[in-house]
């Protein structure tokens, strides 16, 4: 399960980057990146503890 939310979160990170640069900045696109970094961080708590 953790290998599969970093998978979506990288995928989330690169389509907001995808989209920042090609469509500019949008609404959605800056929740796509939350989602994302909100995911790596939870990642990251539940690997160290």
């Amino acid at each position: 399960m953790g290998n599969l939310l970093y998978v979506i979160a990288v995928i989330l990170v690169i389509g907001w980057a995808i989209g920042f640069f090609a469509y500019g900045a949008s609404g959605l696109i800056h929740i796509l990146l939350v989602i994302a970094i909100i995911a790596v961080l939870l990642r990251l708590i539940r690997r160290t503890a």
